[in-house]
């Protein structure tokens, strides 16, 4: 694994993964059984993969740093204060006194099989564009009824796959084409412009010392977006383009029990 790593030319890179114990929707999730070992724990598992210079847990509570110890995991206790992932990569940042050129990547604790080959996209997207603070990873929308879901995000770029905006709404709006289809539904063309955000960030150091002083945008508060904040300051994103959609994380019990169901029909 380390010398296909080595021939994809990487930077250094850290992961943190964010771990929180508390969820609205799916209470201690991280801490759910998969396959006979805690989601967090293949969350972990997968980032080694990665080859990051290190891998990190951050929570602020002492069950998480309990169970990440019990699997060998690195671990930071962070405030308990914080509203995102993002202020708690921050934190994380600070205490191991990272400097400002090093390149963070946000690996959230409930994405079990998260492709190790969209962080080693994402970190080369970000490496090879020196004017982006950030990265992050989007792939193609095909479906119509996705380009209306507004639990799709969806988002634009400029002609050097940079982020124009992020969008719940449909965006940008086929005239023609969909003046022609009144019914909005069937595939959208292999060329749409939008694609569909996956919820995979990378951040230079010197950006994430900023963050706590960036005031949320009005554009953040009225989409629910916290990735609009940085377009708002005129924050070049960079977006990497995947080839499908990632297996779905855990955001619910039936999220979990569909993963269970995948890894039992992978071990017949």
């Amino acid at each position: 694994m380390a010398e296909n790593i080595k021939d994809l030319n990487l930077p250094d890179f850290h992961i943190v993964i964010p771990a929180r114990y508390a969820s609205q929707r799916f209470p201690q999730k991280l801490m759910a059984d998969l396959g006979g070992k805690p989601v967090l724990q293949w969350v972990y598992e997968l980032a080694l993969k990665a080859g990051a210079q290190s891998v990190t847990v951050a929570t602020d509570h002492e069950v998480i740093e309990a169970a990440a110890l019990a699997f060998g995991a690195s671990v930071v206790m962070t405030r308990a204060d914080h509203e995102n992932g993002t202020e708690r990569l921050a934190e994380v940042a600070a205490k191991r006194g990272w400097s400002s050129n090093e390149i963070i990547v946000n690996v959230q604790g409930d994405e079990p099989f998260l492709p190790v080959a969209l962080i080693h996209s994402s970190v080369q997207a970000l490496n090879q564009d020196q004017e982006a603070e950030m990265a992050t990873v989007a792939c193609a929308i095909d479906q119509v009824e996705d380009f209306f879901n507004p639990n799709v995000v969806k988002v634009v770029c400029d002609d050097k796959q940079r982020a124009l905006y992020f969008s719940r709404s449909p965006m940008p709006w086929d005239r023609d084409g969909f003046a022609n289809n009144p019914d909005k539904t069937g595939f959208l063309p292999v060329d749409f412009p939008a694609f569909r955000h996956i919820g995979l960030y990378v951040y230079r150091a010197s950006l994430l010392a900023r963050y706590a002083d960036l005031p949320m945008s009005p554009l953040e508060r009225w989409e629910k977006l916290e990735q609009l904040r940085f377009l708002h300051q005129g924050i070049k994103v960079q977006v990497a383009i995947a080839d499908g959609l990632p297996t779905h994380g855990v955001d619910t019990p039936e999220d979990l029990e569909k993963l269970r169901h995948q890894l039992s029909l992978e071990n017949i």
